[in-house]
């Protein structure tokens, strides 16, 4: 298998939510392991928390997240988003539409002046997205 690099989403105790909703979003198979799927002494608190999940999408995305373990303290920052890119507009729009409702849109999706549409939200987990849509090469 190649290297490649995914987003890793930390979360304080909504993982499942989050994740399943950009399953929604996104489509692709979502893998759960929570912290007491694992048969070994579990925090109070924790069975249900999410220790680890991956969602693989048809489209190539691969999104990871989790629960904060315990201990942890979850700062959520503005030092990173997550960028969706691509010249396919009506997949990308989709895509925006769902991550934007019920969240705060920071920048409204339409024409920039580099010439892309591009938008960006932060969704109701808290997770900021940018969305670019280049315009399709003839």
């Amino acid at each position: 298998m190649a290297s490649r690099l995914n987003p890793y989403l930390s979360f304080s105790g909504e993982a499942k939510q989050a994740m399943e909703f950009y399953k929604e979003v996104f489509g692709g198979t979502l893998t759960v392991n929570t912290y007491g799927s694992f048969g070994s002494e579990t925090p109070p608190g924790y069975a249900e928390k999410i220790m680890h999940s991956m969602l693989e999408t048809t489209s190539g995305f691969a999104l990871m997240g989790a629960d904060n373990p315990p201990g942890t303290e979850h700062k959520p920052g503005n030092n990173i988003a997550v960028s969706l890119s691509g010249d396919d507009p009506g997949e990308l729009r989709g895509y925006w539409d769902m991550l934007s409702d019920g969240g705060t849109v920071a920048v409204p999706l339409e024409k920039q002046m580099w010439g892309d549409v591009f938008g960006m939200c932060t969704d109701k987990f808290g997770i900021t997205w940018m969305v670019n849509i280049s315009e399709q090469q003839t």
